[in-house]
């Protein structure tokens, strides 16, 4: 999309566990091998003796998301937009998280509109956010909190429409063990909090070409 680009304010987001000092690599890799011998074998057999700086590697990249800012993603918009002010909508966003409580992961997909006041936001952007927040500890109700507030806070648009749905883990691994169970989030602001007809639209644009 050619475009006019215009920087956003910054966004500060809600503090987290940043406050807490960091442990170091090391005292993360002897954690993990502390987990390893509680759950009954031998952190130091052959198959095991790398797996702490393995799991440590992972986590950089599973929880990635501490490390990035959400809402700088929505620092340039594009005002050449033809007119344009109706519905945005980004469906069938895959992602993985972490339960907060279980730390095991939860997965699905995440849908998500926004209605524009002049200006847009480059596509790519909006699933750029929704990873950023899933890449922490998280539970469905707060990630699908976070991504709407950040939208509603940074672009203003006329409102933001969520809806998460993901299998969780800690139900099919453990606990009721009941496996292809899934969990339904949303958050409506602005028109399509106000207005049944454009939270209606939003849910019918979503069950459309699904068969």
């Amino acid at each position: 999309m050619d475009a006019s680009v215009a920087p956003l304010f910054r966004h500060v987001e809600e503090p987290t566990a940043a406050a807490v000092a960091r442990p170091s690599r090391e005292d993360a890799e002897a954690a993990v091998r502390t987990l390893i011998a509680w759950a009954g074998d031998d952190p130091g057999r052959e198959g095991l003796i790398d797996t702490p700086k393995r799991v440590v590697r992972a986590y950089e990249e599973l929880f990635g998301g501490y490390r990035e800012d959400a809402a700088a993603f929505l620092e340039r918009t594009f005002s050449e937009t033809g007119g344009y002010d109706d519905m945005v909508l980004v469906r069938d966003i895959s992602f993985h998280s972490h339960c907060e409580h279980h730390m095991v992961p939860f997965f699905g997909r995440a849908h998500v509109a926004y209605v524009p006041i002049d200006r847009v936001v480059g596509l790519s952007k909006i699933a750029r956010i929704v990873d950023a927040f899933a890449r922490r500890l998280q539970t469905q109700e707060h990630l699908t909190a976070q991504i709407v507030s950040t939208l509603d806070e940074v672009l203003k648009p006329r409102g933001v429409a969520v809806l998460i749905e993901a299998e969780h883990m800690c139900m099919t691994m453990r606990g009721v063990q009941k496996a292809g169970a899934s969990t339904m989030t949303t958050q409506f602001t602005g028109v399509f909090r106000d207005d049944p007809a454009e939270q209606a639209r939003f849910m019918t644009l979503l069950r459309q070409g699904r068969g």
